[in-house]
């Protein structure tokens, strides 16, 4: 998943990121903890906290996806895999949560070998 190809004039468009992940931009604004207006209505897709929490997915995923060798893999491991030492929960609960950054600090981590 590059940035560029599900960014229009600079914003992150819901549509595209569905699109690519072969589901409804509601899924997509559930997934990231955002309501259906935050991802249909253009004065909230604009929002700054749209935009961050579309950014965090797009990044996540652009992380994994070469793992997995799909965007539709590393989606589903973003939906649905439990993270060693967050207690079980995904990627999905804590980018949620406001921890996108503790996600891409263990990616990193598994990268590394540190929970190999």
């Amino acid at each position: 998943m590059q940035l560029a190809k599900f960014s229009e004039n600079g914003l992150f468009e819901p549509r595209t990121i569905a699109a690519a992940l072969r589901t409804s931009s509601e899924e997509v604004g559930q997934t990231v903890g955002l309501s259906k207006d935050a991802v249909q209505r253009r004065t909230r897709i604009t929002s700054a906290k749209t935009q961050k929490r579309l950014r965090e997915l797009v990044e996540v995923l652009n992380k994994v996806q070469p793992r997995f060798g799909s965007d539709l893999i590393a989606y589903a491991w973003f939906r649905s895999e439990p993270l060693s030492g967050f207690d079980g929960r995904t990627a999905m609960q804590l980018v949620r949560d406001g921890k996108a950054q503790q996600v891409m600090e263990y990616i990193d981590a598994v990268d590394a070998g540190v929970y190999a």
